[in-house]
Parts: structure tokens; sequence; C-alpha cells
């Protein structure tokens, strides 16, 4: 059936949404060129229009929870925005390394006063894990030390974190648990803050490529343990072989590699259009079965845990501090960014709400742990 106005108020009233309505997740309408613009463009068209005003909601988490648990949102199709990302993704390496350095710039290098004003105080930019956790604070430091202890750090092991962002895993790591690490970034700014964060202690903060890490390391080179969290969402289904090819040569025999990412039901080349264009550029989720295919033959996977609704949570606190914060950031950043921001946080907390993206850490070794590894949540 071609889609119409009609059509699209029918679908949303399938799951409770009123255009014009009187509740938090109805939409009102501002704009009546907001349907062309939806059928014509899909997810791209419906964020732009948010972004000029055609459109607002009061609880977007909300609004996006209910068409994406629906299923709703597979009524629309795909566009030719989708299209196009699907195209370029299959022909081109959209991460390769000539372009690493384009997400430090565009994303993370936007001003640490957002992201200081935005995250828990150790400015950790990745899912918190809510076990026994008030507020977020809490959740992030107990996010930091399961991931030391999953990797079973002891004094005097030194660690390599690819994609350390602002320093928070390496800060708590060599504070609590006496290790020296290495930690790289392809953002400048979080490089320049992590140094000043990690000052006094015996961790390295590099502005650097995983694929520049050392190709034929010598034993003593190599690490005890690597972790990588919330970076491999970057890495494009492309250069996962490379990407794990990098971790084996590095990693001691003995070793164990981490991988905190997110991921997502169903395997895909590329990222939704409205994503891709205002806020990770080049992204792309990895899923289970492409990401078992790259680790066959290079790892064994010691331990598999999936805590994604925990991300709701996260982007809900971070949207809190971000909306508290506006009055002061407001000097730096203009209206059309917050309302991309709100709906950036906003959407994504609906998404994971919707259990359609997932949030995994993967514990790996060269060979097996001789004995066993013991799962730790």
């Amino acid at each position: 059936m071609p889609l119409n106005q009609a059509t699209i108020q029918q679908l949303l009233g399938q799951v409770g949404i009123t255009i014009n309505g009187r509740r938090p997740w109805d939409i009102q309408v501002h704009d009546q060129r907001l349907y062309q613009r939806v059928i014509t463009h899909g997810s791209l068209g419906l964020g732009e229009s948010y972004l000029d005003g055609w459109w607002d909601c009061e609880q977007l988490d909300e609004f996006f929870y209910r068409i994406l648990r629906s299923g709703v949102a597979s009524g629309v199709g795909l566009t030719f925005a989708h299209l196009r990302l699907l195209l370029i993704a299959n022909i081109v390496n959209l991460q390769k390394k000539s372009r690493a350095f384009q997400i430090g710039t565009r994303h993370y290098d936007l001003g640490n006063d957002l992201y200081a004003a935005m995250l828990d105080t150790r400015m950790t930019y990745s899912c918190g894990y809510w076990h026994n956790a008030e507020n977020l604070d809490q959740a992030q430091e107990r996010k930091l030390d399961l991931i030391c202890r999953k990797l079973g750090l002891k004094r005097g092991q030194k660690i390599l974190d690819i994609g350390c962002g602002w320093g928070s895993l390496i800060q708590y790591a060599a504070e609590r648990y006496g290790v020296s690490a290495v930690g790289i970034t392809v953002s400048k700014n979080q490089a320049e803050l992590a140094r000043q964060r990690c000052r006094g202690l015996p961790v390295e903060i590099r502005l650097q490529d995983y694929r520049d890490l050392p190709a034929t390391p010598t034993a003593q080179a190599r690490y005890d343990h690597i972790v990588s969290v919330g970076m491999f969402e970057h890495v494009g289904v492309k250069n996962y072989p490379t990407f794990f090819d990098v971790i084996r040569r590095n990693l001691k025999d003995t070793g164990l590699f981490l991988l905190h990412t997110i991921a997502s039901n169903i395997s895909k080349v590329g990222t939704d259009p409205w994503i891709s264009r205002y806020i990770f550029p080049n992204s792309m989720l990895p899923s289970a079965k492409k990401l078992t295919a790259a680790i066959e033959g290079r790892f064994s996977i010691e331990d598999w845990h999936s805590f994604g609704a925990d991300y709701d949570l996260t982007l809900m606190s971070w949207y809190q501090n971000f909306a508290a914060a506006w009055p002061k950031l407001k000097a730096r950043y203009d209206e059309r960014f917050y309302r991309m921001w709100r709906y950036y946080l906003l959407s994504c907390a609906g998404l994971f709400r919707a259990r359609h993206a997932q949030l995994w850490q993967i514990v790996l070794s060269k060979d097996g742990v001789l004995g066993g590894y013991r799962s730790v949540r």
C-alpha cells in the first residue's frame, strides 16, 4: 500500500501514538510537510525534520521505544538514503585507515566541556553496569571494576586500551590494580585531557589508529592483557580480520582480550542514515554472526556477557545531565545542536529499551585458558 499521511497516522495509532495527542509520547506536528519528508527519506527525514522544528515530542525515548518494539517502522520500508548507504558500504571500506581520524574530529572532538557535563565524573563514554548501582557514577565504576576483574589484573602487569577515550579505564586500573598502561585514541581532545587526568600514573596516551600498532612486536613489547571499550563500532566488518590480527600479535600467549561493544540483532553493513550523518560517521554495529566469523581461528571465546538493557539507563542519565547543563552549554552550542543531541540520546535509549541493540562484553584468549576461565559478573 502506498504510504501517505493517513497511512502514517494509522501505523502510529497501532502502537498508541496519536498525532497532536496529549500523552508525553504523542508527537506534536508543526509542519504538514513532515509526512512527505518521512515517506521520501525515512529515518533521515524524520530526524532532520525534528532538527528543523517540524515536530516535537515530550518523551522521545518512549516514542521510539513504542515504534521499534512493535516493528511498525518496518512498514515504511527502505528509502533512497538507506539504499545509498548500503551500496556505498558494500563497495567502499568506510573505515579504512585513511578515514580513521574522521570520527575523532567530527564526534569526540566536539568539546570536552560537553562530555564533562554529560558523563560521569570519570568521563566514561560507554554503557555503565547498573547491577547494585544507584547512580551513573556508581554504574560506571562498577563497569570499570568488572572489566579489571574479568581480565584478572595483577600488580605489575601492562595493558593496552584500544579506544581509551578520556582515560577512565586505564586511570582506574593503574590506581586500583597497580598496572601500567598504554591507551590509544583517534581524538585529539581525548588524548590531551586523558594525559592530564592520568598525570603521575604509569600511563601513556597515544594519538594513534589501532593499525599502527607493531606488526611484529617483540615478546617484551607484548601486553599482558588488551581491552577495547566502545570503539569496535567504528572498525567496520571489512576490517574485522585486521583488527583481531592486531590484537593477537600484540597480546601475550597467556593474555586475555576483552571486547566491550554495542551490537545489532541482525547482520548489517552500515548504520542508520541519520546517525551516520549527524552523530557517528562511518559506524557499523557488529552482529554475533560477523563477530564469530572473524574470531574463528584467531581466538577462543571464554565468556560472553550481555547487558544491553543497562544502556537505556546510561543514556537516560546522560540526557538528564546534558539537559541540566544546557543553560551553561548553550553559550557554545546552538539550539539546533540541542535538538540534535537530545534526539540522539533519547532515540538510542528507545532503541535499547526495545532490545533492538545489545551491549556485549566478550573475553577472548589465544588458545584457551588452561584449567578453564571462571566467568565474572
